[in-house]
């Protein structure tokens, strides 16, 4: 006799265990908050994987995107996929170094609950900097950027006052929730009216100094809106064959660069401005040298501060980059190949920073990112996508080769650093819950100091 459906036995699993749904929901929240602070495709699935293997999962599968992390956790039979959006990722160093050593520090017998007090402490951490040192970050960025585009003390001062009149309104207008495409274009607008009205100023003052200010260092005033971070960690993700996240970052830089580009061709069109090159300043080579180590060390410094970088991992960065990007400058002007020159330098950065982040602990990305992107070509990629616009294909040729050539020798260093370096990157599909142990992993795994 058959008896009722109620009195059956299940022949069916449950539907999730609820532990394994503890622990992906915390491996998930550490991905979530890795990806929104601006790091890389590989450091996500890292962190995800160290504390995933903590909990007690026994594998992990990782598919990041831009603004997506689709993730599967695997133990004792049984896993769970889960899907989770988060917003067009900010750049935040700090929140990164604090993340990354959440997970360096988790061991075995970790807790799914545990895992939740320490994302929440860091969640809850403020800025280090206030908004008026992240404004005079990227003055004095984009000063300096303006000299190393061999612009002379009045466009690094009219650049200067530019940027932080952008960063400015960057800020002021990121509180009403734009869309980040116009919040650039606006930033670019008004950075852009700040330098043609200094300019101006300049030009009323002292009639024959304003002749040049113009042409010199107009493109430098936007600078600060480069999407470094994400183009950086774009190529970086190519170079392990991560094309989800590579090619979606690369999207969104695009998108970036062409939103700012807009903006500031709208006020050279109407001001008749046009972005030329201004030729390398005659000055003595001793001191030439010394002005673009001391212009190259202030330039990093004020990117990795409004990246909200810890004042100790900054100034290596600084160092680092001062140090790499002079060299190149110099080379460069004894007539070297500038693609030689760029991979040379970057490769330099990597393996210092590689060398440094196991000394302070502190993450390679935010040592070796700002120091990168002061030899980025942001006037040469600005004056392509204005040739662009004003259809001058040949202009617009020759300027975007050059550019992207120059970005894609950049990356090349950097990549081929990390290989070098990095024990997981030499492995074409890593276990993220099975990677080799780091130096710093030994060193925040102990009892922690008071320097710590």
């Amino acid at each position: 006799m058959t008896g009722s459906a109620s009195d059956r036995p299940a022949t069916h699993a449950p539907l999730a265990d609820p532990d394994l749904i503890e622990k992906s929901d915390a491996v998930c929240r550490m991905g979530s908050m890795m990806l929104t602070s601006g790091t890389g495709s590989y450091r996500v699935k890292q962190a995800m994987g160290r504390v995933a293997a903590a909990l007690g999962i026994e594998e992990l599968e990782a598919q990041v995107s831009l603004t997506e992390i689709v993730a599967t956790t695997r133990a004792r039979g049984g896993f769970r996929t889960q899907v989770v959006e988060v917003p067009v990722p900010t750049v935040d160093a700090d929140r990164i170094r604090r993340l990354l050593r959440v997970s360096l520090r988790a061991t075995p017998g970790l807790t799914a609950a545990e895992l939740q007090d320490q994302l929440d402490e860091v969640e809850a951490a403020r800025p280090l900097f206030p908004g008026g040192v992240v404004v005079v970050g990227a003055a004095i960025a984009c000063a300096s950027f303006a000299f190393l585009n061999n612009g002379g003390w009045l466009e690094c001062l009219a650049a200067g006052f530019a940027a932080a009149s952008g960063k400015l309104c960057q800020l002021a207008v990121r509180r009403f929730k734009l869309n980040q495409l116009v919040m650039v274009a606006l930033a670019a607008i008004v950075a852009c009216v700040v330098y043609v009205a200094v300019a101006g100023l300049v030009h009323m003052l002292v009639p024959g100094l304003a002749a040049t200010l113009h042409e010199a260092a107009f493109t430098s005033a936007v600078l600060f809106l480069v999407p470094g971070f994400p183009l950086m960690t774009a190529a970086l993700d190519l170079a392990r064959f991560d094309f989800t996240s590579g090619i979606s970052r690369l999207m969104y830089v695009s998108m970036i660069t062409l939103a700012a580009s807009l903006g500031a061709w709208v006020i050279a069109l109407a001001f008749g401005l046009s972005p030329a090159e201004a030729p390398v300043p005659d000055l003595p080579a001793w001191l030439l040298l010394a002005l673009r180590v001391a212009t190259s060390f202030v330039g990093v410094l004020g990117f990795a501060l409004t990246f909200n970088t810890p004042l100790r991992p900054a100034l290596v960065a600084a160092a680092i980059g001062a140090a790499a990007n002079a060299a190149r400058l110099t080379v460069l002007d004894g007539g070297a190949n500038p693609l030689l020159c760029a991979a040379a330098a970057t490769l330099a950065v990597g393996l210092l920073a590689g060398w440094a982040s196991q000394r302070i602990l502190a993450p390679r990305i935010i040592l070796s990112v700002p120091a990168v992107l002061i030899m980025i070509p942001g006037a040469t990629t600005y004056r392509a996508l204005v040739a662009m616009i004003g259809r001058d294909g040949d202009a617009a040729t020759t300027n975007a080769i050059a550019s992207l050539s120059v970005v894609v020798s950049l990356a090349a260093g950097l990549a081929v650093a990390r290989m070098l370096t990095d024990p997981a990157w030499t492995t074409n599909n890593p276990t993220w819950t099975r990677l080799p142990r780091t130096h710093a992993q030994q060193v925040l795994s102990s009892p922690p100091s008071d320097a710590d």
